[in-house]
């Protein structure tokens, strides 16, 4: 998995960005001959009700595809790592603000790979937090959710996090 400690094993996206990318460590779920079926990128705005737009374009990219049974699982996926790559990619890179997060939707047959790229090095972990704590849990249901999820820096800066699934 392409998760800290291991980012290695990912491959980075094509310099064109996710739109046609497949991250390497969930290149064994693809069939082979598989061809991209169709891609959707859409670039979110510094708020937080870019969260809800990020749903609503993942919602309308599934059912033109054809992927509605995907819809329930995807919109948590997205809105959790969209609220990520607000909070934590672009707060802690002040300097890069002028960077987007953008999240790209690729499908190849049944598999669809929710990408999110934002310009902070920051790596996300893998929390377990406490009975009372508020937070913490996103990356969990991401991980329950998706058939396999992960992450990869960027050159020159910035990251790509990811989740594939079916």
């Amino acid at each position: 998995m392409c998760s800290p400690p291991n980012p290695s094993a990912c491959g980075p996206p094509s310099t064109g960005g996710p739109v046609g990318w497949w991250p390497e460590a969930a290149r064994d779920l693809l069939v082979p001959g598989t061809a991209i079926g169709a891609s959707a990128t859409f670039v979110l705005p510094p708020s937080a009700a870019s969260v809800h737009s990020a749903r609503s374009f993942t919602l309308g990219t599934l059912s033109g595809w054809g992927l509605g049974e995907l819809s329930d699982s995807m919109e948590l996926v997205v809105s959790e790592l969209a609220t990520n790559a607000l909070r934590h990619g672009l707060t802690l890179a002040e300097a890069r603000h002028h960077e987007p997060v953008r999240m790209s939707l690729v499908r190849r047959g049944a598999l669809v790979t929710c990408a999110f790229t934002d310009p902070a090095a920051s790596v996300p972990v893998l929390r377990y937090p406490g009975p009372l704590d508020v937070g913490g849990l996103g990356l969990h249901i991401v991980e329950s959710l998706s058939l396999r999820w992960g992450w990869s820096a960027l050159s020159p800066y910035g990251k790509i996090v990811w989740a594939v699934l079916s």
